[in-house]
């Protein structure tokens, strides 16, 4: 995918932008924990949230006391994150791209990225991130992917999807999951995990990878606004989506009203050396 192209995709979830807030899944107490634990180190500078969305990490963050300085590229992202970071007066949200932002004479004892570090420009990335953290700060990226439990129902999902040209392998089996962060449901690693990158930069050291999981079960209504706010069903015309969604809707009326999934949280950190 071209980088205008991937940036085009990243920006899409700003027109349905209280849909992605309310659908979209958040992550796992123990990844907050072991992050801040990592970047303990720096506990007493803040931290800066790239792709901060509606705020899925940064309301618990901030929760736990952590200063942050948000980086939204989509105004009507950022209006929800201010929103939902109200009652936190050391949140301070700027709209922008991570490329495009200045951070003036600020360095930050952590850069968190919560299921955008694709979106960002890979030929910078890591360039970008050196310049804005201290000596010894901290990246973490996560990501939370999900494996259906039914074998039947995943492959009757899988089918649905290639019938109505939804791109992408949207839907995985739980079981084809194994323990190694960064990896799918065929064991195959993403395709944008950041191991590899930043190994190969070599200004990085003590880099780790987590995997955390937990069940989860969504009723057919609320896994249907999920996918709807998911990119590869919002690149459809809106007629092929709701013919998409619709589908999927009456499929899990007919398994039981909802879907059983394993959410994987996959974590990466680093320290810039």
């Amino acid at each position: 995918m071209a980088i205008d192209e991937a940036g085009g995709r990243s920006r899409i979830f700003g027109e349905v932008a209280d849909l992605y807030d309310a659908a979209r899944p958040g992550y796992p107490s123990e990844l907050f924990d072991t992050v801040l634990d990592f970047a303990k180190s720096a506990e007493h500078s803040a931290a800066l949230e790239i792709g901060a969305g509606t705020g899925k990490a940064t309301v618990p963050l901030a929760a736990r006391g952590v200063p942050l300085v948000c980086v939204e590229p989509d105004p009507r992202m950022a209006e929800v994150l201010r929103r939902n970071t109200a009652r936190h007066p050391g949140v301070t949200v700027e709209v922008g791209g991570f490329e495009e932002w200045q951070p003036g004479e600020r360095r930050f004892g952590l850069l968190f990225a919560a299921t955008c570090w694709h979106w960002i420009d890979p030929a910078r990335r890591w360039e970008l991130a050196h310049r804005v953290l201290e000596p010894g700060g901290s990246v973490a990226l996560c990501w939370n992917p999900q494996g259906v439990l039914d074998p039947e129902l995943h492959a009757r999902l899988t089918e649905l999807n290639r019938r109505h040209g939804v791109s992408g392998p949207m839907f995985d089996l739980a079981a084809d999951y194994h323990e190694a962060p960064g990896t799918d449901g065929a064991d195959r690693a993403y395709e944008h995990w950041p191991e590899a990158e930043c190994r190969r930069d070599g200004r990085f050291t003590d880099l780790r990878s987590l995997r955390f999981r937990e069940p989860v079960r969504y009723d057919s209504e609320s896994y249907v606004r999920l996918l709807a706010s998911i990119s590869a069903y919002r690149v459809l015309p809106a007629d092929a989506r709701a013919r998409a969604l619709d589908a999927v809707a009456t499929l899990l009326d007919a398994h039981g009203g909802g879907i059983d999934l394993i959410q994987f949280s996959d974590l990466f950190l680093a320290r810039r050396g």
